[in-house]
């Protein structure tokens, strides 16, 4: 994880960087917005930009977005007035951090950007035969295509195999292909030559350059469109690049991992992908089995997280109880992976007692998880558990779930991101809930603030 810190921070910059490297986090730093943007511009890389929000983020986005630059930012500052980190995020800050900085909140900005921190858990059979096979190729520098649904952590598996790699002490550089349009993807990957496109005000070197030395994932390739599917394959069999309205190839020497949740052989004979594409990425498959044909990473997993949940929110550990691990070994989690941690996290922050009980698991909307079938003895368990909990009767959904968003957003202080984060939802949800909760005169707190200091 690439941190590129813009500005002073209202004099709270040792201390930010310190937590932010703590965190695990590379950390460089610039002291103006012209000075960040030419830094990304060379090539240098981040993933994420923390500016000081007295400084002028709209002009830093739209500098960045001018020349095809895309990484998200965060404001942060010191004293800020509610109105002021409303306008940081209006001018295109995804969330605002206030100073001195407090290490649980940087730590899920880092954490919503980037899956670096996320283990490699394997105990059961089907998942060990992955790894294994991933070992033996780790030292290679053959073309990896990692293969799974949705969730399943083909992210972390790329990152496995390259700490595993003979390029593990350098660069490790993803691009999201799906997230990015298409118009913005050619520069991103490929870097652009001063006046290629207006905007393009000086040379920027893309993601294949930056990751020289090291690895290159291309996540969820099959998104790819099929002009830049050509220009990829030439870059892998040359071992060049061109970037935009470059009149020269420019060598790179990197390792490329792929990944997609979709059947690339039916993209290829649907006439989407390109089959000499496939070949050239699919030197070796690692095909990751979804969380329900692996049961024995359920319990392990499941245990994972409510350690770190716990300890992220000052929470003493809660073993789980027997029928909430017969309710989540009986889940089918088609949300795999990612839907397991974001149910572990609720279920930390509702567990009442001292262990996680079944009446702790439950959905996003705050209604009852039941794992399997309407007869199974731990959806009988957790029916039985659902309904002592007598403070929920006669209360609507949209009642608890209300509570649970404001309640949630006063142990983080108003910060958005944080909130979304142990929530389980998404940041664009939360911020529409509350849009809502306004409108109808509820008092919402504040980043930085909480619904007693708001009143």
């Amino acid at each position: 994880m690439r941190v590129l810190i813009v500005g002073s921070l209202g004099g709270q910059l040792h201390t930010a960087t310190k937590i932010a490297i703590d965190r695990g986090a590379r950390v460089a730093q610039v002291d103006t917005v012209a000075q960040a943007t030419a830094h990304l511009r060379a090539g240098r890389g981040a993933d994420l930009l923390m500016v000081d929000a007295s400084l002028d983020i709209q002009a830093l986005i739209a500098a960045n977005a001018a020349e095809r630059i895309t990484v998200p930012v965060v404001a942060c500052g010191v004293n800020i007035r509610p109105e002021a980190a409303a306008a940081a995020i209006r001018a295109g800050a995804k969330e605002f951090i206030p100073l001195p900085p407090d290490a649980e909140l940087i730590a899920a900005v880092l954490e919503a950007v980037a899956d670096d921190e996320r283990p490699m858990i394997a105990r059961d059979p089907a998942m060990k035969q992955v790894i294994e096979l991933a070992d033996r190729i780790a030292a290679s520098d053959a073309s990896v295509l990692i293969t799974g649904e949705s969730g399943s952590g083909k992210e972390v598996m790329a990152r496995y195999v390259h700490s595993r790699s003979k390029r593990a002490s350098k660069p490790f550089v993803s691009v999201n292909c799906a997230a990015i349009p298409e118009n913005l993807l050619e520069s991103e990957l490929f870097g652009h030559e001063k006046g290629a496109f207006t905007g393009a005000v000086a040379r920027r070197v893309g993601k294949f350059e930056e990751a020289d030395g090291g690895t290159l994932l291309l996540d969820e390739i099959s998104e790819m469109d099929a002009r830049l599917q050509a220009k990829l394959l030439r870059a892998l069999q040359e071992r060049e690049i061109d970037r935009v309205g470059g009149a020269q190839p420019v060598k790179v020497n990197i390792r490329v991992l792929a990944t997609s949740n979709r059947d690339l052989n039916k993209a290829v004979a649907d006439g989407t992908f390109r089959e000499d594409l496939l070949f050239r990425l699919n030197v070796v498959n690692l095909a990751l089995p979804p969380l329900r044909d692996r049961p024995a990473d359920i319990l392990a997993m499941a245990e994972h997280f409510a350690k770190k949940y716990a300890t992220a929110n000052g929470i003493g550990d809660r073993p789980i109880s027997d029928a909430a691990r017969g309710a989540l070994t009986a889940r089918p989690w088609p949300g795999n992976v990612r839907e397991l941690e974001n149910t572990m996290h609720r279920a930390v922050l509702l567990a009442s007692g001292t262990e996680i009980g079944p009446e702790a698991i439950r959905m996003p909307d705050g209604s009852l998880f039941s794992g399997g079938p309407a007869g199974s003895v731990a959806n009988r368990a957790a029916q039985a558990a659902d309904e002592v909990q007598r403070t929920m009767v006669g209360r609507t959904v949209a009642d608890v779930e209300q509570d649970l968003i404001l309640e949630t957003l006063d142990h983080c202080l108003g910060n958005r991101t944080h909130a979304a984060n142990i929530l389980g939802i998404s940041i664009r949800t939360l911020r529409n809930k509350l849009k809502l909760y306004m409108e109808q005169g509820i008092t919402v707190p504040a980043p930085g603030d909480t619904r007693a200091g708001a009143a």
